[in-house]
């Protein structure tokens, strides 16, 4: 369990010295990615922008190679590994030639053993602390919070990854999107993979169901870090919430039986609305101690269910139930509500009246979820619409 603390580093104040960071983000390896960032680089550069390409892997595609022709393009670094020169990007001749814009394609690259970073997103933090913009590429798949969601949809566990905090601090996000039958008619023309490489493709991880799954991942996290952006934009101007952005789930826990069924309740709520950012609460009323013993453990092991599946966890203060909770869910742009009710659930004891009467009188734009079985899942008829 945690003390409450801010949801995003976006709100804490950036050096202007900074580079801009800017990511077009994919589906999966030959959406064209790279293709959409160096037309993007060329027309900068011909509006008079000094534009250098740190490193771009074209993977011998043509049409990408021939965007780098007239460009400035900087040579790599050989890292000596086992007797043999792996060719990496070249900080140290990045940092002293200092264009206004870098291209470092392949954000979730792991640079050889022996370069200064172990992971290429690191280069780019280094990069940006610079004072140097920054353009870079990047499949969904590769984020490390999604990464058991992939293995689920794909059967395939990705080896690299990116934090998802480093995909939170780009200035830009451009989604490079087709559809998945585009994609598999590129890979049939050869585009993407050589022939047998790419029939086997299509067969296992390219599958269309496997690609619309990925498309709406990609989506999904695109707007969420939008929202995210917004919100923090919107609190630092002290504007009140909850504002009109993506879907926010707030669970709230008390140490009785039912605590892991209203977790799980959450998580496929979540699931339902696209991946929705999720937390699991518990209030502590400074005046008496609701929770003790048993229920200790079971709202300990509620908390950790929670984070197992994806969630984030808090513990909110105040003798005011419903004001705690709905201060935090103003703050954090909390648009659902989930609770217990019945013999079973504590938290709706909380205030020896319904829990959920008062937080619908008191939640404005948010809707309220009263879980009435175990493991049962929101409904229209176990829940309250918005106010």
């Amino acid at each position: 369990m945690s003390p409450e603390t801010p949801r995003s580093e976006r709100s804490q104040p950036v050096s202007r010295k900074r580079g801009r960071l800017k990511v077009f983000l994919g589906m999966s390896p030959g959406v064209g990615k790279t293709y959409e960032m160096l037309r993007a680089a060329r027309r900068r550069k011909a509006e008079g922008g000094d534009v250098v390409v740190g490193v771009v892997e074209t993977h011998g595609r043509r049409e990408t190679e021939s965007l780098l022709r007239g460009m400035e393009v900087m040579p790599r670094k050989p890292i000596d590994y086992k007797g043999r020169a792996l060719m990496e990007f070249d900080i140290d001749a990045a940092l002293a030639r200092k264009p206004g814009l870098l291209l470092v394609d392949e954000y979730a690259h792991s640079n050889a053993p022996g370069s200064r970073h172990p992971k290429r997103w690191q280069d780019v933090e280094e990069i940006l602390s610079a004072g140097i913009d920054v353009w870079t590429t990047l499949n969904v798949q590769h984020l490390e919070s999604l990464v058991e969601v992939v293995l689920r949809i794909t059967g395939v566990r990705q080896r690299e990854t990116v934090p998802d905090s480093a995909l939170s601090r780009a200035d830009d996000i451009e989604v490079v999107d087709i559809t998945p039958d585009e994609l598999r008619r590129r890979m049939a023309e050869g585009k993407v993979y050589v022939p047998e490489t790419a029939r086997l493709a299509s067969e296992n991880f390219f599958k269309v169901e496997n690609l619309t799954a990925l498309r709406e991942l990609a989506l999904r996290r695109a707007a969420q870090t939008v929202d995210d952006q917004l919100l923090a934009t919107l609190r630092e101007r002290g504007v009140e919430g909850p504002w009109a952005a993506g879907e926010r789930i707030l669970v709230l826990v008390g140490g009785d039986a039912v605590a892991a069924s209203l977790v799980r309740a959450g998580r496929r709520l979540s699931d339902m609305m696209m991946d929705a950012p999720w937390t699991v609460a518990h209030v502590e009323r400074p005046s008496r101690s609701d929770v003790g013993g048993a229920g200790s453990a079971r709202l300990s092991e509620a908390f950790i269910l929670a984070e197992q599946l994806g969630g984030r966890t808090v513990v909110l203060t105040g003798d005011d139930v419903v004001r705690a909770v709905m201060d935090h869910a103003h703050r954090n742009n909390v648009t659902q509500i989930v609770i217990g009710k019945g013999r079973d659930s504590r938290i709706s004891e909380l205030l020896g009246r319904s829990l959920a009467a008062e937080l619908l009188r008191s939640a404005k734009g948010a809707a309220i979820h009263v879980i009435t079985e175990p493991e049962g899942l929101p409904t229209e008829r176990g829940s309250q619409r918005r106010a």
